[in-house]
């Protein structure tokens, strides 16, 4: 019987929400339908906008590990908590989705497949497969990437699958960027390489770039795709700690949140396959507190 029956996913960007997991804003092009799905904190992670996106002309979310040293790690969320975590969605889909995850975030899908298949043959789920790499590199984001490289003979410029550990014991994948200072191989120059992206940016320093040619409706578009995840309680406090409702682009973000959120619920539970108990069980009846300046926002332009 296949140990990868199922595969585990940690969203932390435009798959925090129905909209972008049923990639509204492109057209369902791409569009992704979960078994399951659970509210979690990420731990020693930074969160932020770094690395241009294939959809269009802006920067998508990245994390990195606060300390470099320690595995990025998630929990379970239980609560509003700490406002200033960093908050996500560990997602489960079966596996004949792999191939669809891997395209939707740049990353070749017949190596994914393979990568898969390895994994099956040692008899791993992916990720634990992907957990023992990143032992073995001491959890240096760099060198995993270049193991994993000389395992497959390929590695991306935009993003690559990273394990992520939870405190139960299971392990999940999460598409990280692949690295300003390597993507595995030296003739793979990353995006975030290219495009002379080395720190996480706000969306208000993203928009104010002037070395990128940004479209502007489509990073404020999906900023909002993201911050849609507080709705469900998800925190988002460490995105929202930079807004500005004064800010010129505020009633811009605004206006792509409200449209946005108009069906929201209903998406989210198509996309997430949740009984409506279910949901309000693990992700509560309220939104994430840090999301109030923007809400007000929202509703005070209607």
């Amino acid at each position: 019987m296949s140990v990868n029956r199922t595969i585990l996913v940690v969203g932390y960007g435009s798959l925090l929400s129905g909209y972008g997991l049923m990639a509204e804003r492109r057209g369902g092009r791409s569009q992704l339908l979960a078994r399951d799905a659970y509210p979690i904190i990420i731990e020693n992670a930074a969160r932020g906008l770094a690395k241009p996106s294939s959809h269009g002309q802006y920067l998508a979310m990245d994390l990195e590990p606060v300390d470099p040293t320690e595995p990025i790690k998630v929990r379970i969320a239980r609560g509003h908590g700490d406002p200033h975590q960093v908050g996500g969605l560990l997602l489960e889909f079966d596996a004949e989705w792999a191939a669809k995850i891997s395209t939707r975030e740049e990353y070749d899908s017949t190596t994914f497949l393979r990568l898969l298949d390895i994994a099956e043959r040692a008899g791993k789920p992916l990720a634990e497969y992907l957990l023992a790499i990143a032992q073995n590199a001491a959890f240096n984001l760099d060198a995993y990437r270049r193991e994993l490289c000389a395992i497959l003979g390929y590695t991306s410029p935009g993003y690559i699958f990273h394990p992520v550990p939870l405190d139960d014991g299971r392990v999940a994948i999460a598409a990280i960027g692949s690295g300003f200072h390597s993507s595995g191989h030296d003739d793979v120059i990353s995006k975030r390489r290219e495009f002379n992206m080395a720190k996480l940016l706000t969306c208000g320093e993203a928009l104010a770039l002037t070395h990128l040619p940004m479209d502007r409706e489509g990073q404020i578009g999906y900023f909002a795709e993201c911050l849609l995840g507080g709705i469900h309680g998800v925190a988002v406090g460490d995105l929202m700690a930079s807004f500005d409702a004064n800010a010129e682009w505020a009633a811009d973000l605004a206006r792509h949140f409200h449209r946005a959120a108009q069906g929201e619920r209903e998406r989210f539970l198509r996309a997430t396959s949740l009984a409506e108990r279910d949901y309000v069980d693990r992700f509560g009846d309220t939104p994430a507190p840090s999301l109030a300046p923007l809400l007000k926002l929202a509703s005070n332009g209607q």
